[in-house]
């Protein structure tokens, strides 16, 4: 069996008043063309989706969800942790083994069945396997929140994902909290 150098994990999702914060564990092949991909937050959504395509059909990958009731019951950073780990392990168990190292976007690392595991500052700016990450998390992420605008469309978040803009504010004020709004958050500050 072959080694596998590095898997890259990141979150998206932690600033966001509603909906899940959401991780993805990504492993790229040797092949993939790492031009595509930088941090997520840096492509336009175009480049974005073109990224996605070639992760999606050519890496081995993980997605972690943590839901808002769990991030109220214990806090935004222990539910950024739990989302990694859960990504982490919805990678097979056999591709698991086989990785040496597993380096995590952040200061934080989240505690997993691996013996090597490194927490990189600004790693989606320099690591391609925590971009390639960084990319699936954020998509995941946005595309499931535009999904369930559809079962709420009063809160329009197919517009700002959940994030602390005047219009998500100003809609909570006007229609109070939905299923999936995070009440441990300051939602009606500033």
């Amino acid at each position: 069996m072959t080694t596998i150098e590095y898997c890259g994990i990141d979150e998206a999702g932690r600033g966001p008043l509603a909906g899940p914060v959401t991780a993805a564990a990504v492993i790229l092949p040797a092949a993939f063309p790492i031009e595509l991909l930088d941090d997520s937050k840096k492509l336009s959504p175009a480049k974005r989706n073109i990224a996605l395509k070639e992760i999606l059909s050519s890496c081995s990958y993980g997605v972690g969800w943590v839901w808002p009731e769990e991030i109220d019951r214990i806090n935004i950073h222990n539910a950024s942790l739990l989302a990694m780990k859960r990504a982490f392990e919805a990678i097979d168990q056999k591709t698991r083994k086989l990785v040496k190292i597993v380096q995590v976007d952040g200061k934080f690392s989240p505690k997993l069945d691996h013996p090597r595991i490194e927490a990189i500052i600004r790693g989606d700016q320099t690591h391609p396997h925590i971009q390639a990450a960084s990319i699936l998390a954020k998509e995941t992420r946005d595309r499931w929140m535009i999904r369930y605008s559809w079962i709420e469309p009063a809160w329009h978040f197919e517009q700002h994902k959940g994030y602390p803009t005047k219009l998500h504010r100003e809609l909570c004020r006007r229609y109070g909290l939905s299923e999936i709004h995070r009440k441990s958050f300051r939602i009606f500050s500033s």
